[in-house]
């Protein structure tokens, strides 16, 4: 009885909170990529998928002692799924996936006061079953392409956060 009660509170959790967990990603800061003195000042670092959509969405924080040094936050999601080519006869045969990139960035950052907001980004829409059909390559052009239900996945992401005028990005993440 107790262990269903607590199924049932986490389901309804799951409902209220969303679908999403953090994502496994290797995240490096690499100081000598920004103004001497930057660090964080407040939200937190980092990636969550949504386990629905599978879109990827990085949070929001800010960043203090980077002087007045522009910036700009990228996202790039990348994303496979199967097509299946169906001939007139009911023949199926399955075509490569296909990968769709998503991006997504926040163009040029200005700080204020020697603290730069970087905003959240998030890389939707995901590509739709038509996206990935229109790249798929049938070996007969009258063959009738098809999605492979349930194949869409992301295959990997990269966020980062780079200084203009400065080698190298301050963050990136890599999931």
């Amino acid at each position: 009885m107790f262990k269903r009660l607590l199924t049932i509170i986490a389901a309804l959790a799951m409902l209220l909170f969303g679908f999403t967990t953090p994502a496994l990603a290797a995240t490096t800061i690499d100081p000598a990529a920004a103004p001497t003195g930057t660090h964080l000042q407040t939200g937190s670092i980092g990636c969550t998928v949504d386990d629905v959509d599978l879109s990827v969405t990085c949070s929001e924080y800010e960043l203090a002692g980077v002087g007045n040094a522009n910036a700009e936050a990228t996202l790039i999601a990348s994303y496979t799924a199967t097509v299946q080519c169906r001939n007139h006869g009911g023949k199926i045969v399955e075509v490569k996936s296909q990968l769709e990139t998503v991006p997504s960035t926040t163009g040029k950052l200005e700080p204020k006061n020697g603290r730069l907001t970087v905003p959240s980004l998030t890389s939707a829409p995901v590509p739709s079953d038509e996206d990935f059909e229109a790249l798929a390559t049938c070996p007969n052009g009258n063959w009738t392409k098809e999605m492979l239900e349930g194949s869409v996945e992301l295959s990997s992401f990269t966020y980062t956060l780079h200084f203009v005028g400065y080698t190298g990005n301050y963050i990136t993440i890599t999931g």
